[in-house]
């Protein structure tokens, strides 16, 4: 069975050109070391809870939106082989500037399936 990994993120929403440029570049190489789709959301619907949501979840501040995304991974050896592989590879581009986020209220996290349609 699969693995995935989910991530929250602020984003700057005079920023969001500049996070999906950076995704678009990182995206081949996850390809490349096994990841087997990976997906970036920009927030549309994030209704205010009562306990809490996802703005709070990862502190959105004013002017900030919530990027919602996963990478798809064969197995959690795969996943976990690639990211050494994907940040020391020499190919990787650096950034322009700082990251278009702050890293620090980013949530993220490994998961098994315990229930996916494409996987019957």
């Amino acid at each position: 069975m699969s693995y995935v990994q989910g991530f929250l993120i602020p984003v700057p929403v005079a920023k969001k050109d500049a996070y999906r440029d950076m995704a678009a570049t990182t995206a081949p190489f996850f390809m490349e070391y096994g990841a087997t789709r990976i997906v970036e959301t920009w927030g549309d619907n994030l209704p205010d809870g009562k306990t809490t949501d996802f703005r709070k979840a990862v502190k959105a501040e004013e002017g900030e939106n919530v990027v919602f995304s996963w990478i798809v991974w064969p197995d959690k050896a795969t996943a976990d082989a690639a990211h050494e592989k994907i940040w020391s590879d020499p190919r990787m581009p650096e950034p322009d500037g700082p990251i278009p986020f702050d890293g620090k209220r980013m949530i993220y996290g490994g998961f098994v399936p315990i229930f996916d349609t494409d996987e019957g």
